[in-house]
């Protein structure tokens, strides 16, 4: 006789299981709608930091146009751009064309100033006597005092391109007085006058607001 074949049983689940499946079923929904409202309602997240640069550091070096970086090869000092200024190697710092394009700097620089003295010559002399009203004649002086006062700055900065246009000359101009060490090319853009470096700078500002000197 042949055996009654057995029946093929489904294992069942342990009722716990069930249970705990089914909680987290209903559960997921809820979760989802309350992961979707935090999206939707929590404040923005701030945007990572950038990493830290030292102020003062050069930018990531990258490829120099080799236009800008040659220009100075075939151009006078006093025809090239500050791009062009810039992208010049750095063993070639003071040299003919860059104290030639500084020269003209300054020497442009002078022009304009001893321009603007002129006009203010000719602003004083208006005769505020003939002005009737005492307001008008009031604001009038005012602005020539105003005038005066940019004058004098402007006349200081007058004795400070000559001193420049002198260490042009004298092979000193670039270079920081109290390290010896170069101003750099950006800071000379900035301030075609300057005689120390941004470091010096500070030093002496710094020195200046603790002692007063």
């Amino acid at each position: 006789m042949s055996k009654p074949s057995a029946k093929t049983q489904t294992p069942r689940k342990p009722a716990a299981a069930s249970a705990h499946a089914a909680t987290a079923a209903e559960a997921a929904p809820e979760a989802a709608r309350g992961n979707r409202f935090t999206e939707r309602f929590a404040p923005a997240r701030p945007a990572a930091a950038p990493a830290h640069v030292p102020i003062g550091a050069a930018p990531a070096a990258g490829r120099v146009d080799a236009k800008l970086a040659n220009a100075w090869k075939h151009k006078p000092g006093r025809e090239l751009t500050e791009d062009e200024l810039l992208a010049m190697p750095e063993s070639e710092y003071m040299n003919e064309q860059q104290i030639d394009f500084f020269r003209a700097r300054l020497k442009a620089l002078k022009d304009d100033l001893l321009s603007n003295a002129g006009e203010t010559t000719e602003h004083l002399r208006e005769d505020t006597s003939i002005v009737p009203d005492p307001a008008d004649r009031a604001t009038i002086e005012e602005e020539h005092a105003l005038e005066l006062r940019t004058r004098d700055r402007e006349r200081k900065l007058l004795k400070k391109i000559a001193q420049s246009l002198a260490r042009l000359e004298n092979g000193d101009y670039g270079y920081c007085d109290e390290t010896g060490e170069p101003i750099g090319l950006r800071r000379l853009l900035a301030r075609p006058t300057a005689t120390l470096s941004l470091e010096a700078q500070q030093r002496r500002e710094l020195k200046q607001k603790m002692f007063g000197d």
